[in-house]
């Protein structure tokens, strides 16, 4: 089997992700090392201004080929750090825009200057094709979940919240269904560096000391977003105007916090499915925030558990993911569904750089 390395570096901006796998892209004979390298302060900037300016650069735009080369090295790292032999490297890059209903998405990051660097293969362009088929080119992660969940009963569900929050709903006779069911940390992480200067709510501490204005709480909760049929999906960015227009600026930091995070559980309960899951597993940064999860333990009427719960690294799924669909990228297997992201029918997608 191939031994591959996912990389993922999510919507929260926090730093890369790396794990390594003993994969075909359909099972997990092994699992390996894993790692995180934080971002210094000066890169998640540079990241976070490029989200709010993506819609109108370009390609080319210095702006944009300066935070390539510098993500790009952070992975890099990302994988000499870990120390790990592989034949492939599945580097997702980081999302700057992503807009389905155009048929754009738009991850930046140099899969052929790390092919060099690393000399491995590099998997990248995971979500274009997707995309330009009319899927919503996200979330990509339900064939892996799908995968590490075979022997659990069912129905379950498998909750990832970071800047998004996507869910995966796996059915009794393996049947998938997922999307982005809305705000995950990001709104909630932007307010901390807007109003503390800190990079998250730890431990949800201002969360807790806040009260939830259940008015803003509504005008939130009557998105748009939350009346489309699944599959769906989101730029961390798409609730900006609702946030602005909510009158969320007006409540002290912690009242703010405690409202965000309630927007978030609350916009997670209020997703459909075709059976009530029996449980819930949760992975990402939101699954450390304790306000999160006891807001959706009271939410859901069925437990919920880290990930941890089942063995399962929490911090590095999503890395791993990118590994295991490197190795179906090889293969040629189809990466999304018509019901995780709307894709007419089931789809391979994915380039390979090789070194030079």
């Amino acid at each position: 089997m191939p031994r591959t390395i996912g990389l993922m570096s999510g919507t929260s901006l926090d730093g890369v992700d790396a794990a390594w796998l003993d994969t075909d892209g359909v099972t997990v004979t092994a699992f390996g090392p894993t790692l995180t390298v934080p971002y210094d302060a000066a890169l998640r900037a540079e990241l976070r201004a490029i989200l709010d300016l993506a819609p109108s650069l370009a390609e080319d735009d210095p702006r944009v080929l300066e935070a390539t080369e510098h993500l790009t090295d952070y992975h890099a790292r990302a994988v000499e750090s870990l120390g790990c032999e592989a034949d492939l490297v599945g580097f997702h890059g980081q999302t700057i825009l992503h807009q389905p209903h155009f048929r754009r998405t738009w991850q930046i990051g140099d899969a052929a200057g790390l092919a060099r660097r690393l000399r491995i293969p590099v998997v990248h362009d995971f979500r274009s094709s997707d995309v330009a088929a009319g899927g919503q080119g996200a979330p990509l992660v339900p064939v892996y979940h799908q995968a590490l969940a075979s022997a659990l009963p069912k129905p379950l569900a498998i909750l990832n919240i970071g800047g998004v929050a996507n869910v995966t709903w796996i059915g009794d006779d393996g049947a998938l269904l997922a999307f982005d069911t809305g705000p995950g940390n990001g709104p909630l992480d932007d307010w901390m560096m807007r109003h503390t200067g800190q990079a998250y709510d730890h431990d949800g501490a201002l969360a807790r000391s806040g009260r939830i204005d259940t008015q803003i709480l509504e005008r939130l909760l009557a998105h748009a977003y939350f009346g489309l049929a699944a599959p769906k999906s989101l730029d961390r960015l798409d609730f900006g105007r609702a946030l602005d227009d909510s009158g969320l600026s007006g409540l002290s930091a912690a009242d703010g916090a405690a409202t965000l995070a309630q927007f978030t559980v609350a916009s997670i309960a209020a997703a459909a499915f075709p059976e009530p899951p029996t449980r819930w597993l949760v992975c990402g940064g939101g699954r450390l925030n304790p306000v999160l999860m006891d807001g959706l333990r009271d939410a859901l009427g069925a437990p919920v558990e880290p990930v941890e719960a089942e063995g399962w690294n929490g911090d590095a799924l999503e890395a791993q993911c990118f590994g295991f669909l490197a190795a179906r990228v090889a293969a040629g297997l189809p990466l999304s569904f018509p019901t995780t992201t709307g894709v007419p029918r089931a789809m391979p997608g994915g380039r390979i750089s090789h070194p030079i």
